[in-house]
């Protein structure tokens, strides 16, 4: 009997220092009524994806410290550090890649609540100023991700900020000065990584901490909007005396009737990530960052990838005017969309035009993702020799041609039967559709994207060429137009 009394007098000693920190703090008498603030019937499971991007950015509060520790913020550090973080640190590892991991979940967790709130209308009076802060803490977190890829410090990194700073300097007057304030300078260095590494680490969690409170503070004040019913719109006038009759009649404390769906879904979400991060890892680095090396693929994280999609899908003469006008346009439909249409209907089957523009962002992102993904307006940098198959001799000027093809970039952008790049026109049959005049003109000076060649080759080296490509033809068993073909 006394070894139960001893462990009971153990399990009690929590609760022991809870009563006394209590006691002296009275913290249970300011979140109890929080905590017990009544909500509206009907909120269910599609409510829970607000508190579970809150988890998500404690989880990167919480990783990004750790990783801090073993940081060097430094050019010449920097990447040894995470080198030194994936592959060595006890854990390092699985920190980086929660790190990782809970910077997607916290984005896709933004966007499902937003798309929640739109749908549902719960942006219209009196909500405007939640819908507005959930835009702000958006914007943070997709700054959160970019600033967070330079300080991976590899080509990847690298590249991405260079490319963004020069969209961000064609902005007219100020775009020169925006540039400068992102790299610290006039090009990506040091300085850089510094300015970048204080944004990422503390700027931005500042903002994130004090947006999310006053997020809060709003859907206290507010209350929680209640499920949409159709025929039932939202008056300024009346809506408010509503709101509160409905609360009095049927409301539910927040703790515990709503409370433990937030709790579940949030367990599932730290699960998620704890689970991904010791399975899948956090992606490689890109190796260190090396100016000369310009066969590099500089994508974004996923989250930002369709933009860079739409920005290599653009025709050239319409870059600038995409850069600057997209997100702007974004910006601009987010933020004064709820201070113009705030009261109506809520029901999105009196809104159908609501479910359209969801299903018509969620297609148009989603295309551009997958296009951004296999990305085939990039060079193939790492394709391989054509295969003897394909080039159909294993010598002679034709070998020697396909061999020069492949040695001077030439199959990085454009595939012969099937292996190559994507970039430029396949050249499979060029000899069909183009005389040897005209790839002469076209291999020498260049056009569209296709560099010149007219100052790296030498006459043999173009013979050979020509060779090789006047024998890519759709006809079998037909002589070269080229003396210098084979059969």
């Amino acid at each position: 009997m006394w070894f139960l009394k001893l462990i009971w007098k153990i399990l009690s000693i929590p609760w022991k220092i809870w009563e006394w920190f209590d006691d002296r703090s009275e913290i249970s008498k300011t979140l109890g009524p929080l905590l017990r603030h009544p909500i509206p019937p009907g909120t269910g499971w599609k409510y829970v994806f607000g508190s579970a991007t809150l988890i998500a950015f404690l989880i990167q509060v919480a990783t990004g410290i750790a990783l801090a520790t073993v940081y060097v913020s430094s050019a010449g550090g920097a990447y040894k550090s995470l080198e030194f973080i994936s592959h060595q640190a006890t854990w390092g590892w699985w920190v980086r890649g929660m790190h990782y991991f809970g910077a997607s979940a916290m984005v896709l967790l933004v966007g499902l609540h937003m798309g929640r709130v739109f749908l549902t209308g719960s942006y219209k009076f009196p909500r405007e100023l939640n819908w507005l802060t959930g835009v702000i803490l958006l914007f943070l977190t997709l700054a959160m991700g970019f600033t967070g890829q330079l300080l991976r410090w590899d080509q990847t990194g690298v590249w991405s900020t260079t490319i963004a700073a020069e969209q961000a300097g064609r902005v007219p007057v100020i775009g020169h000065w925006i540039a400068r304030l992102i790299f610290g300078g006039n090009t990506v260095g040091g300085a850089t990584l510094s300015r970048f590494f204080a944004v990422h680490v503390f700027w931005i969690p500042a903002a994130i901490f004090a947006v999310v409170g006053f997020h809060l503070y709003l859907v206290i004040r507010n209350g929680i909007s209640e499920p949409p019913k159709p025929g039932h719109a939202i008056n300024p006038k009346t809506y408010r005396a509503w709101y509160k009759g409905l609360l009095e009649r049927s409301g539910r404390p927040f703790f515990p009737d709503a409370a433990w769906r937030d709790v579940i879904f949030g367990l599932l979400v730290v699960v998620c990530i704890v689970v991904l991060a010791g399975i899948v890892h956090a992606p490689e680095l890109a190796g260190p960052p090396n100016p000369a090396l310009i066969q590099t693929e500089p994508r974004p994280d996923w989250y930002l990838l369709w933009y860079y999609a739409l920005l290599a899908l653009t025709p050239h003469y319409m870059e600038s005017y995409l850069m600057i006008l997209v997100p702007l346009v974004i910006a601009v439909l987010l933020l004064f969309f709820p201070l113009i249409f705030n009261r109506g209907e809520r029901s999105v089957s009196r809104r159908p035009w609501s479910a359209a523009i969801a299903i018509f962002v969620v297609l148009v992102v989603a295309t551009l993702w997958y296009q951004g993904k296999t990305a085939h307006w990039s060079p193939a940098f790492d394709a391989p020799p054509l295969a003897i198959q394909t080039i159909g001799f294993a010598s002679g000027p034709i070998y020697q041609g396909a061999q020069l093809f492949h040695e001077r970039g030439c199959e990085d952008c454009h595939a012969i039967g099937g292996q190559g790049g994507h970039r430029g026109p396949d050249l499979s049959t060029v000899a069909d559709r183009l005389t040897e005049e005209q790839m002469t003109v076209r291999i020498l000076n260049g056009g569209n994207n296709m560099p010149a060649f007219g100052s790296i080759l030498t006459p043999q080296d173009l013979t050979l060429l020509l060779d090789f490509l006047d024998s890519r033809t759709a006809y079998k068993n037909t002589s070269f137009r080229r003396t210098g073909g084979q059969h």
